[in-house]
């Protein structure tokens, strides 16, 4: 119990929380402009690649395969993520234009389109003693398709309504930023695994980092096109009450299916936690290449907002589930 506490009070939620909120007012204040934003532009899209190095150097081909034999489960986390959130963004369109303009409900069908998280779902899994291998192998999946699949979604679904902008150039810099060092990370594992692993704050720093980089460079173009006097403190509210509801339908969904079809209670918080995440990391990157300049900064921000309300809410659902659970009950991989 105090190990999953500790575990829980390390998360980055309010601490990473302020430091987005100092970007964005950074951003606001001191925007980069000409040479400077191409320069800002150019070191997010170099971390962003040496982020997602990492993730592929740090991926256990063994720990893989562990987990692939619970494909059943990995085919439920993928259909949520890719089929059920699509679904559900698409259904949001009747939201516009009465409680969301055009850009942000943009913002919220690609929140929908983007994969789930690696490293959040993991910690959550294992602080509520679920199946920690599966964990690690749905949400690689999920990011490893994503780079492939969210593209694909925003041709099928977004193009049509001109919100997003898909063309070879924009496969190719997704190819050449997400990814192409994913697989370098793969083929060079062998001899960097233990230096990363032996130094995991690197691959933390690189995560937040990456993120913040890109936050400042698309409010930077977002102040510099002024697109921000189409945006009130009320839309802001209205974007966290939707992303809310969005993330409870999804969270009771993916319980009630994880029940439904006879998971054991480890494969069941796989599901739950997989399954209801959006990565900032793989979306952000992706909305640079997609969108453009006049529109990007607030198009974004359904995604950053949601990835707040999802930490929050569960480190909540995860510490319950660490305390209902008993040590013997406990899955073993």
């Amino acid at each position: 119990m105090k190990l999953s506490l500790r575990r829980l009070s390390a998360l980055p939620i309010d601490t990473f929380l302020l430091a987005m909120a100092a970007t964005v007012a950074l951003a606001a204040l001191f925007p980069a402009r000409g040479s400077a934003a191409a320069a800002m532009s150019v070191a997010a899209k170099v971390v962003i690649a040496v982020l997602f190095w990492l993730y592929g150097a740090r991926l256990s081909p063994q720990q893989a395969w562990h987990g692939v034999k619970r494909w059943q489960l990995h085919l439920l986390v993928l259909a949520t993520t890719f089929v059920v959130f699509p679904v559900l963004g698409l259904a949001a369109r009747g939201l516009v234009p009465w409680l969301l303009n055009l850009d942000l409900y943009n913002g919220l069908l690609f929140l929908c389109l983007v994969p789930s998280t690696v490293q959040s779902s993991i910690a959550f899994t294992s602080i509520a003693r679920g199946n920690v291998s599966a964990a690690l192998v749905s949400a690689s999946l999920s990011n490893i398709i994503g780079v492939a699949l969210t593209p694909l979604l925003v041709v099928l679904l977004m193009n049509t309504s001109g919100g997003a902008k898909m063309d070879a150039s924009a496969i190719r810099d997704v190819g050449l930023q997400l990814l192409l060092p994913f697989v370098l990370g793969q083929l060079m594992r062998r001899w960097i695994a233990d230096w990363i692993a032996r130094h995991a704050v690197l691959t933390k720093a690189v995560d937040r980092g990456s993120i913040l980089l890109v936050v400042y460079t698309a409010f930077s173009m977002g102040v510099v096109e002024h697109i921000w006097r189409s945006v009130d403190p009320w839309q802001l509210v209205t974007v966290a009450v939707v992303n809310s509801v969005l993330l409870a339908v999804v969270l009771l969904f993916t319980w009630l299916i994880g029940r439904l079809v006879g998971l054991d209670r480890g494969d069941s918080i796989v599901l739950l936690f997989c399954g209801s995440k959006k990565s900032l990391a793989s979306g952000l990157p992706m909305a640079l290449v997609f969108f453009p300049a006049a529109t990007v900064g607030v198009i974004m921000l359904p995604l950053m907002i949601f990835h707040q309300i999802q930490l929050i809410v569960c480190s909540v659902i995860a510490s319950r589930l660490a305390r209902d659970e008993l040590p013997e009950e406990a899955p073993v991989d």
